[in-house]
């Protein structure tokens, strides 16, 4: 896998071995990490199924700029960061987000169009306020160790595993993660719960495969079906995943279907 830059952002892509596919893959990361959850498992497989795959990592996040300004980062400045990801690919890329990735992308279609779109997991249109209102009621102290999580305070890393993982993960593997885990833009947090939301009305509407998991306490699946109601939809939900599905040990229940859509369009 190689590491790279476009500009000032970081850049993970894997290439195939042989001709690629004519359209290549465009990763976008969710809050608290990087462009490195897209490197563990998905870049590979779909280098291996032929596609040409890149992950950027937004402003502030991973080895790109300028990180001690994360908290002036807004979601409008990390669409203007996939603008430019966008810019240096030869052709357009099918985007792939999850998370408040899947929110930045929505915010991208507000401006340009795009071959497809797949939202995993993704902030629904309608922002972050009821996935917050859950989690208060339900799993308060997980609510307040996401918190601590983007202020860079240390938390008890179980709350990572609780977060992300529904399946069995070992300790050192966990730890690991929570060590490339990173605190998240205060700004961001605020657009994706009131102040920057999507607006259907002006946006593109490429084809889309919106998908869920099963047992994501942090955009669950009644949130998933919201967000495939408003862009017409059926959501497609993944059954006993948790929020960080590209890094369960079944990551590869996700990404088969997602593959097997991208065929079925030529891309």
């Amino acid at each position: 896998m190689k590491t790279t830059r476009f500009g000032e952002i970081e850049i993970l892509h894997e290439a195939p071995a042989g001709d690629a596919r004519p359209t290549p893959l465009l990763f976008v990361h969710g809050a608290y990490v990087a462009a490195w959850c897209w490197g563990e498992h998905f870049l590979p497989w779909f280098a291996r199924q032929g596609w040409s795959s890149y992950a950027m990592s937004l402003s502030g996040h991973g080895g790109s700029r300028r990180r001690d300004h994360l908290d002036s980062f807004s979601i409008d400045r990390y669409v203007d960061d996939l603008v430019e990801v966008i810019d240096h690919l030869p052709v357009p890329p099918v985007l792939i987000g999850h998370s408040m990735g899947g929110l930045v992308v929505q915010k991208y279609l507000e401006r340009s169009d795009a071959p497809g779109v797949v939202l995993l997991s993704s902030v629904p249109p309608q922002g972050l306020m009821a996935s917050a209102v859950g989690l208060m009621f339900k799993k308060p102290h997980l609510l307040g160790d996401l918190n601590n999580i983007m202020n860079g305070t240390d938390v008890d890393i179980e709350s990572l595993r609780e977060a992300l993982f529904h399946q069995p993960i070992d300790d050192a593997r966990l730890r690991r993660y929570y060590r490339l885990c990173q605190p998240e833009s205060h700004r961001a947090i605020w657009d994706m719960t009131m102040f920057n939301l999507p607006n259907p009305s002006l946006m593109h509407r490429p084809p889309m495969l919106i998908m869920g998991a099963s047992d994501d306490h942090l955009i669950p699946p009644d949130q998933v079906h919201m967000t495939a109601a408003t862009y017409g939809q059926q959501a497609e939900i993944i059954d006993g995943l948790g929020h960080g599905m590209m890094l369960e040990d079944d990551w590869e229940r996700v990404a088969r279907p997602i593959a097997d859509w991208l065929r079925e369009r030529d891309f």
